[in-house]
């Protein structure tokens, strides 16, 4: 999926001329990285709230326009206003596609409605994570990695080294020596009896 976002360099900086921005519409930012000194700039806040809505743009390489001219970037923070739909800062990691980018995906999972331990067993489905860190070229980076959990049995868990990555894509946390849950099924028999214990 391609991502496009308009913006423009900003002069004025500070709180003060952050707020002016933010009443006039538009959201602060910043873009870094390279061999480029770091550049305050300042976006439209609905075209960049429609694009930042999508999962993908958050794990995808994004065109900045900015003045006009594209360059690749990664969303690396967003600041959002802890109650209102308002996004209140933004920055932006310039990318090289002849380097290895280090981003965090998300996980989707699918058939776990008929996994064994479910459909057959009456276990309980838990998601132990629902992202992951990933290294690879720019042009390699996943939306998301699949998780399919058709073979998974009640008691068991799908470990990181069990999930099939897309050609070019590493996982960091295995290189060092790391393997976490994925995805567990929880026995019904230890579900209950840890509900009785509870109500006791």
């Amino acid at each position: 999926m391609h991502f496009e976002i308009n913006a423009s360099k900003r002069d004025q900086q500070g709180t003060g001329a952050s707020r002016r921005l933010r009443r006039a519409g538009r959201v602060p930012g910043i873009v870094y990285g390279g061999d480029k000194p770091a550049l305050p700039i300042s976006m439209d806040h609905k075209e960049l709230y429609l694009v930042l809505r999508q999962e993908a743009s958050h794990s995808s390489v994004l065109d900045l326009k900015i003045d006009g001219e594209a360059q690749p970037v990664l969303l690396k923070d967003v600041q959002l206003h802890p109650y209102k739909q308002q996004i209140l800062h933004v920055d932006f990691q310039r990318v090289d596609a002849t380097h290895k980018v280090h981003v965090k995906v998300p996980l989707h999972f699918i058939n776990g409605d008929i996994a064994p331990g479910v459909k057959l067993q009456g276990g309980v489905l838990s998601h132990v994570m629902t992202e992951v860190e990933v290294v690879c070229y720019p042009k390699d980076l996943p939306e998301y990695i699949e998780v399919d959990l058709k073979d998974l049995s009640a008691g068991h868990s799908l470990h990181l080294s069990h999930l099939k990555l897309p050609p070019g894509v590493e996982l960091p946390q295995l290189a060092r020596g790391e393997d976490p849950t994925v995805a567990t099924i929880l026995g019904a028999k230890a579900e209950a009896e840890g509900g009785e214990e509870g109500a006791a």
